[in-house]
Formats: C-alpha cells, structure tokens, sequence
C-alpha cells in the first residue's frame, strides 16, 4: 500500500485535517478548510478495491456488503492514527480519512479568550455548551477545556465522540475516550450507563437529540460538568434549538430546568486573520443571576440583550467580539462586518456610536 502511507505522510505533514480518495481523480486534502489537490497519481478503480480490502476490519466487511459504507478507526504505524469512512458514489468506491490528533492546542495558540475558557474549565458543575456552525472549530475547542482540566485537575473524565478527533492522554486526570461504534453501540446505550462508571466530567462529542440532552441535564442536576457541542449560530439560537428537540408541551418544565443546569453557552465564528489563518469570534452566554431569571420567567428573548449587558459576568456578544478585534488589529473591518448579524450596529460601534438599546430592553418589563 505505498500510495496509501505516501498519501497519509503528505496529509500529516501538510496539516491536513481529511483526506479524500476516489477512482480518476487525485487524492485530495483539506488543510485549513479548503481542499487541494495533491501530486500523486489518481487512483484506479482497482487501486480503490485493492485499498478497501486493506483498511476494511474483517469485522466490517459484511456490514460493508449490506449497508455500502462503514465507519471505524485505522492506525499507521510511524504515521498517526485516522478515522475511515468508506462509502460509494454513483457504484464506485470512496474513502475519506480524518487525522485523530493527538497534540491538542493550548487556548493561546488558538486565539481564543484563555480566562473565560479557564473559569468554564473550572466550574464544579453544570452544562456547557460550545457551540458554531459547522467548520467553526467546535472541537478544538472542546478538546482544549478538556486537556486544561486534565492538566490541572484530579477528574474523572469520560468522552462519549463519534468520531474520536483528539487522543488523549491522562496526566492530572483520567480519561477514557469511548468512540461510537467501536466501544459502545451507540450514544444511547452508552448514555444509559455512563453516571454507573463514576465521571465527574461527562463529554457528549454532540448533543443530537432529545434523549442526549436529558441524560446531560440530569447528569448537570447531579453535580457533574457536562461539556457538549451543538450547531448553532448564536447563544440565543443554541438555547432554541435544545427546546426545539422537546414537543412543546414539555418545554416550559425543560426550560426551567436548563435554567438551574446551564453554565456556559460560548459560541465562536472564524474570521480570516490579516496576517493569515482564522482567528476565532466569540460569544459568551454566562448563567448569572438575570439570565436564570429569564429561563424562570419565559423572556428568552431577552438573552441576547442580557449578553450585551453582562460585561461584569464575563459575557460578550459577537458584535463586541468583532469590536476588539478590529481595534487590535487582528482582523479587518470588512471582514467584521461580514461575520457580523447586526454589522450595520457594528459599523457604529467602530465609529464611536454606542446605543442602550439592550439597557433599555432588559430594564422593560
């Protein structure tokens, strides 16, 4: 398989973080979310049956003749270990290979606000929620909090991901990573047992349903931290769509709930850096007092103006996230407002015009 370990050292080395093969075309890479071509030869058909047989776990492959894709973990010695998918389009064979890292980056290096991010890591208890669209780098994130709690604090940590995207290893803590169909059957089952293995952190690489949410919100009443990714565009957006999972005659008992249990909603957006690569927005929902008082009472529309107020508490909107870091340099104002949902505010942010308007909202009623 020697364009197999020729393309996964190009990959590695490249920072690629997928890499996708089909027949006639040559393999491609994602590095730094956008795909490029790379030098070697387009593979076959037969080249891409030759290299299922190889990947393929013999365990696999009579799921793979029934359901025509699998999903399951491939390790290259000297090379690092991949998540596979392989799949058909239109009778052919694809693969598509995600790097497992196993270097976690620190919250500098991301760029991202370290002392709000430690506090989150340092909370005894309750739900938070990283939140973005896709590509937003919800992940790193999350794996960030994770690997600062593991060098700071005696935890018992359990990650439930499919797929698994960073390798741990324990320092502080202890940590078991158990991936979706390959350690457990599914989020379900797993869910089901997890508060038995005795966590004090409990991570959901994704909160997907109604049912996974339950198991964390119960697990948050219990005392533990539970850390969890959600798509969502805002903080506001992100506590709609867990109430959205929920009929409607179940919210209001879910909402109070969430209100007791939540601790952080931090919601980022990648803008392009002017010196290159991304650098992360960020929009902080923190659970303080009024912004409990708004579960309680029903006003979730006012979460967004509790943001915008809440400086003192350690929150932002992105509009204020987009302010610093345009004034610092980071970014340009072209590209802040473009990422902005309110830029025509922004715009007058950046020009010295500042309105109460979310005072005046969160003082109404």
């Amino acid at each position: 398989m020697d364009l197999l370990q020729r393309l996964l050292q190009t990959a590695v080395q490249q920072g690629a973080s997928d890499i996708h093969l089909k027949a006639g075309v040559p393999p491609t890479l994602r590095i730094a979310r956008r795909l490029s071509s790379t030098d070697l030869p387009p593979p076959t058909d037969e080249q891409m049956s030759e290299l299922v047989q190889h990947l393929l776990p013999s365990d696999f492959r009579e799921r793979f003749g029934q359901q025509h894709e699998a999903d399951f973990p491939y390790v290259a010695e000297g090379i690092g270990r991949f998540r596979v998918n392989i799949f058909r389009q239109r009778g052919k064979l694809c693969i598509a290979m995600r790097h497992v890292k196993a270097v976690i980056p620190g919250f500098d290096e991301l760029r991202l606000p370290a002392d709000a991010l430690r506090k989150i890591a340092s909370a005894p208890g309750g739900i938070v929620l990283v939140a973005g669209a896709a590509g937003s780098g919800k992940s790193t994130t999350l794996a960030a909090i994770i690997e600062y709690i593991n060098q700071t604090a005696r935890k018992h940590i359990i990650t439930l991901e499919d797929p698994i995207e960073y390798l741990f290893e324990d320092r502080q803590s202890l940590i078991e990573q158990r991936e979706i169909g390959l350690d457990t059957a599914s989020f379900d089952a797993a869910l089901r047992h997890i508060i038995r293995q005795d966590p004090d952190v409990i991570v959901i690489g994704e909160m997907r349903d109604a049912a996974s949410f339950m198991v964390g919100l119960n697990a948050a009443d219990t005392g533990h931290l539970v850390l969890t990714t959600l798509h969502a565009n805002s903080a506001a957006q992100a506590v709609d769509r867990i109430l959205d999972y929920f009929p409607s005659r179940e919210r209001e008992p879910i909402r109070r709930q969430l209100g007791v249990t939540l601790n952080t909603v931090f919601c980022q957006r990648l803008v392009p850096a002017r010196a290159g690569g991304v650098v992360p927005a960020v929009e902080i929902l923190r659970a303080n007092a009024t912004v409990r008082n708004l579960f309680e009472t029903g006003q979730l529309e006012k979460l967004s103006a509790a943001i915008e107020t809440g400086s003192d508490d350690g929150m932002q909107t992105f509009n204020q996230s987009l302010y610093k870091l345009v004034k610092s340099g980071l970014i340009t104002e072209q590209e802040a407002l473009a990422k902005s949902a309110t830029p025509q505010q922004l715009s007058m942010n950046l020009r010295g015009i500042f309105l109460d308007e979310s005072r005046r909202i969160m003082a109404s009623g």
